[in-house]
C-alpha cells in the first residue's frame, strides 16, 4: 500500500503524495530560545527526526526546516531579568539546542531559519494581508489579522469561532474587531528591539514568523507541517489562515503531524509546577540514546509518561539491542549470507519493519519486530549459526535501528563502553576457572555480573554476554 498518513486536518489516514515526486519538503516548529530545553522539546526533535530518517530510507530527498523564534515577549523579559541583551541570550540558547539535539543524534536540518533574519518577508506578508483585506492596522502601530474574513478559520483544530471563545481566555483589547484575531506585527515598547515598518518601528508576532520562514525557504505549499499538539490551536491555525490567505493557495500544508505531549509521571510539565527535566540534565546522565528509544516505544501522535521505571526499561532495551550486534564491524565487507533460519528471520524483521513504518510510521511496532530479531541473533549464537548468517542478522539490526534514529556501536555510561574490556576480562578468567573445573568461583562470577545487569550464556563457541 506505500506510505499512509494521519493527517491532523480531517483527522484521517490518507496515502503520502508529496507535491512534488521524490521530494519532500518539511518544516517543524522549534524552540523559542529563551530557557533551557527540556525533554518534552526533545520528544518533538526525535519524533520528526525519525519522521524524517525513514522518509529518506524510502528514498525522498528532504528538504527540512526547523526554526527559532529569537525574539519574543519571553525572550526580552529573561535577558532584562539576566541583565544581558536578548540577542545575547538566544544566541546562547541556539548553541546549546544543537549541541543538545546532536548528542540526541537528531540530524541537522536543511536550513534553520530564525525570526531576526526573516524580517522583509514578514513585512511583505504583513502589508499583503493589508492590502487584500485580511489584516488591519491599530492605533500604537500593531496589525492584526481578521479570523472573520477567512472563511474557513478553523479547520485545523476542528472548533467554530464561537466554541474558540468559549474555551479560550483571550485578552480583551478594543482596538480588535474581533476577540480572536491575532497579532501580525506588534508596535515597539520603549527599551526593546525593534525594526522598521509601513506601521512604525515593531516586531513580528509570533505566528507569522513561521509562514514567512515556510514561504521564503520552501515555497507557498509543503508537504509535511509537524510540532506538538499544543501548537494545533492557535498557532498552526493560524499560520494557515494567514498563508492561504496571503498566497491564494490552497492547502498551505498537505499533511499535519502533530506529536503527542510528554508528561513526568502522569503530570504534564511544566515551569510554573518546577517539575521539568532539562536536556543537558538527561544527557549528563548518560540516558540520550535510551530517551530516543523511550519516545519510540509509543505511536508520536499519542501522548507519553516519563517515569524512572519506563526509563530504565528503556535503557535495559537499548543493552540488549547493542549487545546484539556486539562485535559487528558495519565497514566489513558482507559475505553472501548462507539460506538459513537466522537469515530468513533477517529478511523478515526487514519486511515487517517496513510495513509498520508504512503505517503512519508505527515505531513500537517497528522497535517490536527488531527486538525479535535481536532474541533470534541471541540464539543463532547459542546453537552454532554460521558466523555469515549471523553478520547479516546483526547488519540489518544495525541498519533498522539506525533509521530509527538509534545508535547501536555507542554504548552509554554508566553501562558502557567503560565497562567493557573488564566483563571480557572477567569471562577471560571465568573460562579459565572452567577449565580447571572449578564450578563454584565460575558460576560465582556468572551469578555477579548478572547481579549487575550483565546476562551470560555458554555457548559451544565460547562464553557470550549481554546487558539485561
Amino acid at each position: 500500500m506505500g506510505l499512509q498518513i494521519t493527517t491532523t486536518l480531517g483527522r484521517v489516514k490518507v496515502p503520502f503524495e508529496p507535491l512534488e515526486p521524490g521530494i519532500v519538503r518539511m518544516y517543524v516548529c522549534g524552540p523559542t530560545v529563551y530557557a533551557d530545553a527540556h525533554i518534552g522539546h526533545a520528544m518533538s526533535a526525535i519524533v520528526f527526526d525519525t519522521i524524517r530518517r525513514y522518509l529518506e530510507y524510502s528514498g525522498y530527498q528532504v528538504i527540512y526546516a526547523t526554526n527559532f523564534t529569537d525574539i519574543d515577549d519571553k525572550i526580552i523579559q529573561r535577558a532584562a531579568t539576566l541583565g544581558i541583551p536578548p540577542q545575547q541570550l538566544a544566541e546562547q540558547l541556539i548553541e546549546d539546542w544543537l549541541d543538545e539535539t546532536a548528542a540526541l543524534n537528531v540530524k541537522p536540518a536543511t536550513i534553520y531559519p530564525r525570526a531576526t533574519q526573516e524580517i522583509p518577508t514578514i513585512i511583505e506578508m504583513v502589508k499583503g494581508l493589508v492590502d487584500k483585506g485580511y489584516a488591519y492596522p491599530v492605533e500604537g502601530g500593531d496589525v492584526f489579522f481578521r479570523v472573520r474574513a477567512f472563511p474557513n478559520y478553523g479547520k485545523l483544530s476542528g472548533r467554530s469561532l464561537d466554541e474558540m471563545l468559549a474555551g479560550a481566555r483571550v485578552e480583551i483589547d478594543p482596538r480588535k474587531e474581533h476577540p480572536m484575531d491575532f497579532a501580525l506585527w506588534k508596535g515597539a515598547k520603549p527599551g526593546e528591539p525593534a525594526w522598521e515598518s509601513p506601521w512604525g518601528p515593531g516586531r513580528p508576532g509570533w505566528h507569522i514568523e513561521c509562514s514567512a520562514m515556510i514561504y521564503r525557504h520552501l515555497g507557498p505549499q509543503i508537504d509535511i507541517h509537524g510540532g506538538g499538539a499544543d501548537l494545533i490551536f492557535p498557532h498552526h491555525e493560524n499560520e494557515i489562515a494567514q498563508s492561504e490567505a496571503f498566497t491564494g493557495k490552497s492547502p498551505f500544508v498537505r499533511y499535519w503531524l502533530h506529536n503527542g505531549l510528554l508528561q513526568l509521571g502522569g503530570e504534564k510539565m511544566s515551569k510554573s509546577l518546577g517539575n521539568l527535566i532539562t536536556i543537558r540534565e538527561l544527557l549528563e546522565q548518560g540516558g540520550g540514546q535510551a530517551f530516543r528509544l523511550f519516545v519510540l516505544t509509543s505511536h508520536y501522535r499519542s501522548p507519553l509518561a516519563f517515569t524512572e521505571e519506563a526509563f530504565a526499561a528503556a535503557k535495559r532495551g537499548l543493552a540488549r539491542l547493542q549487545s546484539a550486534v556486539r562485535g559487528y564491524q558495519p565497514d566489513e565487507p558482507l559475505p553472501a549470507p548462507p539460506d538459513e533460519e537466522i537469515v530468513r528471520h533477517a529478511n523478515e524483521t526487514r519486511t515487517g519493519f517496513v510495513a509498520a513504518m508504512d503505517d503512519d510510521f508505527n515505531t513500537p511496532e517497528a522497535l517490536a519486530r527488531l527486538f525479535e530479531l535481536t532474541r533470534a541473533i541471541n540464539r543463532a549464537q547459542a546453537t552454532g549459526a554460521s558466523r555469515a548468517g549471523i553478520r547479516y542478522a546483526q547488519a540489518t539490526l544495525y541498519e533498522l535501528a539506525g533509521v530509527l534514529g538509534l545508535r547501536l556501536d555507542e554504548p552509554e555510561s554508566p553501562r558502557g563502553r567503560e565497562a567493557e574490556p573488564f566483563i571480557e576480562l572477567l569471562l577471560e578468567v571465568r573460562s579459565a576457572l572452567r577449565e580447571q573445573r572449578q564450578w563454584s568461583l565460575a558460576d560465582r562470577i556468572r551469578d555477579r555480573l548478572n547481579e549487575l545487569g550483565v546476562t551470560v550464556e555458554d555457548t559451544p563457541q565460547g562464553s557470550t554476554w549481554r546487558w539485561t
